[in-house]
């Protein structure tokens, strides 16, 4: 039995969202883990010569870190993101774009490839949005606001 085309497109777009909250676990748990597991790697090539300092204190720090962005990683794979989760993160990410221009260009801490960090954050801010709009969508259906 097929499904009327409105219940297929909020399908669509409940997924649309799913897999934008998918994508943002992807970079929390591929740049976490990396942080986490090989610290002393990101240290080596995600820093520069003057600020990398590869001791214990500064592994450990470094996994810490990781360990907290694998954390979150796993929560964006098992919670439902509504419009309002994604509209939050899009925001709480804005100020990361002024550390990574400022840690990279005015004082530079980052090397290119620690730049990942800003494209790992400008892949999770298109993916916020999205599905900040897919969400939004699916909520107005759900509701019966949104007819076709």
């Amino acid at each position: 039995m097929a499904l009327p085309l409105g219940a297929v497109v909020a399908r669509v777009q409940a997924m649309t969202a799913r897999i934008c909250q998918f994508l943002i676990a992807i970079v929390f748990l591929g740049l976490g883990g990396w942080a986490l597991f090989a610290p002393s790697s990101v240290i080596e090539l995600a820093l520069t010569e003057p600020y990398r300092e590869n001791t214990f204190v500064t592994r450990f720090m470094m996994a810490c870190f990781g360990a907290q962005a694998v954390m979150f990683g796993v929560m964006a794979l098992v919670v439902k993101w509504g419009s309002r989760a994604f509209a939050t993160f899009a925001v709480v990410l804005l100020p990361f774009f002024v550390f990574n221009w400022y840690f990279h260009y005015e004082v530079p801490v980052l090397t290119s490839i620690g730049m990942l960090d800003f494209a790992g954050n400008l892949t999770m801010f298109v993916a916020c949005v999205i599905g900040w709009r897919a969400a939004k969508l699916d909520e107005q259906d759900s509701q019966g606001i949104r007819s076709l």
